[in-house]
């Protein structure tokens, strides 16, 4: 989550840099001052600030939700020194509080996060553009003057275009800078590159396999095929690089409340195959209880933020590593298939 919110600010600052500043005198419809693209909390948070800055603001979200992660079921906030966290983010979370009827509260439910989010937009009546997606970026001189959109899903024109005196990237995957033409990398940097220590590849002792797991299809069968989920590629050397991104999963929102539930069905296309290798893992180390294959933080109303915890659990390793440069449609059929395992 840390990360993912640096390197949105870091994208954010580098797109203000290329979007620079121009004059236009006379705004035409699908004009602004400025167009955030993404929104997640970043987003929502730079088209509150314009807005109250007296600008005229469009906020484009490609979905049908505000917030991001925020909303999404990272409830469980990761935190240190609560005092290092100030201006509008520290505004978030004491409005969090009021909604618990507290001072200031950082741990919520989803819904709870995605209100007040959408509290700020209306507030500062910032308009929403949901469901489009940026396909291109047109420049001028190195400065961005209009977005091309088309419609994912829903109402709506097919195509739109937007224009603004500055385009501000809160998207996690950074597609408005990318389709600017702003270089980027993907994946891990080798050790070697910049004469660091921790980027690489590293095994660590932490959610790994026991030893000596059956990969096969057939058990002691080589020439059945290696379990759905597992890569025949060898083991990278320690600190090397490579373009592969970190795993991504659902956190999950559960409740114990048995009036404040939605039962769990089996998903389409379920496949028991794909829990083989999770069945061995059980053969050789049986959980105690959920926890061993689950990681459960508690949220209010008896409620649960749900992250990843061992070899085989709600992560869905090397299924996301074309995500990054993949287009939308194929985006979605990756974001089904993590919802669907």
């Amino acid at each position: 989550m840390n990360i993912r919110k640096l390197r949105t600010g870091i994208l954010t600052t580098l797109l203000a840099l290329l979007a620079g500043g121009h004059d236009a005198a006379a705004q035409p419809a699908d004009s602004y001052d400025i167009c955030v693209y993404g929104g997640t909390a970043a987003g929502v948070t730079a088209a509150y600030t314009a807005k109250k800055l007296g600008k005229s603001v469009l906020l484009v979200e490609p979905g049908k939700h505000l917030g991001g992660m925020t909303s999404g079921g990272l409830g469980y906030t990761d935190i240190g020194n609560k005092f290092a966290i100030t201006g509008l983010a520290r505004d978030f979370y004491r409005r969090i509080g009021r909604h618990y009827g507290k001072f200031e509260q950082w741990i919520f439910e989803p819904h709870v996060a995605e209100n007040i989010l959408n509290d700020y937009i209306q507030q500062a009546q910032v308009p929403v553009l949901y469901g489009y997606y940026i396909t291109q970026a047109d420049k001028q001189q190195g400065s961005i003057q209009s977005i091309t959109l088309d419609k994912a899903e829903g109402n709506g024109p097919a195509q739109r275009t937007i224009r603004a005196k500055m385009f501000i990237d809160c998207s996690y995957e950074g597609d408005l800078m990318a389709r600017a033409g702003v270089s980027y990398t993907i994946g891990r940097e080798a050790n070697s590159d910049y004469n660091e220590t921790w980027n690489g590849v590293q095994l660590l002792d932490k959610h790994q396999f026991p030893d000596g797991i059956d990969p096969y299809k057939e058990k002691g069968n080589a020439s059945s095929g290696l379990l759905w989920g597992i890569s025949p590629e060898p083991p990278a050397k320690n600190g090397a690089g490579d373009k592969k991104v970190q795993a991504y999963n659902f956190r999950i929102c559960l409740s114990s409340d048995p009036a404040n539930l939605i039962p769990i069905t089996q998903p389409d296309n379920y496949d028991p195959s794909r829990y083989e290798l999770l069945v061995r893992v059980l053969e050789k180390n049986r959980w105690k209880n959920l926890w061993g294959g689950l990681k459960f933080d508690l949220m209010p109303n008896n409620k649960t933020d749900i992250n990843n915890n061992g070899p085989f659990s709600t992560d869905m390793i090397g299924m996301n590593y074309d995500y990054p440069e993949a287009d939308y449609a194929t985006r979605k059929k990756i974001i089904k298939a993590h919802g669907r395992l």
